[in-house]
């Protein structure tokens, strides 16, 4: 399993002159230690109208710093919000393609469709971001490996143009796709993409049964979006490491999952999210064919009891306001929150190892962690990473 560094750009209040700023600068100085620590890749969000959740509205200039200052460390996009109005698929392409020359073929594109607020900012109705996303996934590899492309379709049309530059890496970068429930799990395995889950707070056992949905969907796969199917699960969790246990509480790792919880539920409009996924979700398992593999797991789960975690998220949803050391009482109970000592973060990684997992992608500045406890858990995690990988 490769330990990677996912990270938002988060920036909570109280703000003083110059926040922004800091913020971008201590972000480069977190991917340059990662770099020379031998992390696997640095995996930049797009996100759009986030406020304090994150400063990433343009991952690629972010990259394109990264890949002057790096070396060694593949650059990521997790995700690329690939409905037309967010990135033309074009623009997808050459972007992508010119940032692999400049980091010399170190470039791992992801696409999403994202969500109901960012939907809403830009003016897209979710059956396009659906049809777009799909296109994008089918259109940017064919741009990279063709010497002319042509496209025609109800959103998109293209006649005989000349996409360039074209990727360092043949036939193209690696592609993957952001998923945050069972449904994308199997689309993007039946698509021949790698998998970024994107889940919060999943149990490990229900995280080993998205990795089975996955790679069943993938092992069926016979034509991918791109030239390869690239049968690979990238897992994102919040970690925290420092001396000790006791100490990374004192860094105020309760303090900082809490209001991730809070804030990202808050941003994605989870309620109305939740609302249209079960929807879907209903819709897979109810089909006349059995919904697949989706339609299969969504039974089994259906029979199974709602973890704690499960029923603080759901009271969070309500609206009610659920204290900061309840919230991270619950969520520390599980695996999926890496917090404390070397030996503890150890422990836990190796969880995720045994699950199959081949990218872990590790969340560690977050919230109001302070930059100087960022960077040593950085280098701890760092230390471990021989012998996880």
């Amino acid at each position: 399993m490769k330990i990677d560094l996912f990270n938002e750009i988060q920036n909570p209040r109280p703000w003083r002159a110059g926040h922004e700023e800091l913020r971008f600068g201590q972000a480069l100085e977190q991917a340059v230690l990662a770099d020379e620590l031998g992390y696997g890749c640095w995996w930049q969000v797009e996100h759009h109208g986030a406020g304090e959740f994150s400063l990433s509205s343009a991952p690629e200039l972010m990259l394109a710093a990264l890949s002057q200052r790096t070396s060694r460390i593949r650059l990521g996009h997790a995700a690329v919000l690939a409905p037309g109005r967010f990135n033309h698929p074009i623009r997808v392409a050459e972007r992508a393609a010119t940032l692999d020359h400049l980091s010399g073929g170190r470039v791992e594109l992801g696409l999403t469709r994202s969500t109901i607020p960012e939907w809403r900012l830009f003016g897209i109705e979710p059956e396009d971001a659906r049809a777009q996303t799909q296109q994008a996934f089918e259109m940017v590899p064919r741009m990279w490996t063709s010497d002319r492309f042509s496209w025609d379709s109800e959103h998109y049309r293209v006649d005989d143009v000349p996409i360039s530059p074209k990727p360092v890496q043949r036939p193209h970068p690696p592609l993957w796709q952001a998923a945050a429930s069972a449904p994308s799990f199997e689309e993007a395995g039946r698509r021949g993409v790698g998998v970024l889950g994107t889940t919060m707070w999943e149990s490990l056992e229900r995280a080993g049964r998205l990795v089975e949905l996955y790679r069943a969907a993938a092992g069926q796969c016979t034509d991918p979006m791109g030239a390869f199917v690239n049968n690979q699960v990238g897992f994102f969790t919040f970690v925290h490491c420092a001396d000790t246990d006791e100490e990374a509480m004192r860094n105020g790792a309760a303090a900082a999952a809490a209001w991730y919880t809070v804030t990202a539920l808050t941003f994605f409009e989870a309620a109305s999210e939740f609302v249209r996924l079960n929807a879907r979700q209903e819709e897979i398992a109810a089909a006349p064919d059995g919904g697949g593999l989706t339609g299969e797991f969504l039974r089994k789960e259906a029979r199974a009891e709602p973890t704690e975690a499960n029923l603080l998220i759901a009271r969070i949803l309500q609206g009610e306001a659920v204290p900061d050391d309840e919230i991270f009482t619950v969520l520390s109970a599980q695996d999926s929150l890496i917090v404390g000592s070397p030996d503890t973060c150890r422990r836990k990684l190796r969880a995720y190892a045994d699950l199959g997992i081949d990218r872990m992608m590790c969340l560690q500045q977050i919230g109001g962690i302070p930059h100087d406890k960022v960077l040593k858990s950085i280098r701890l995690i760092g230390e471990l990473i021989p012998e996880l990988s």
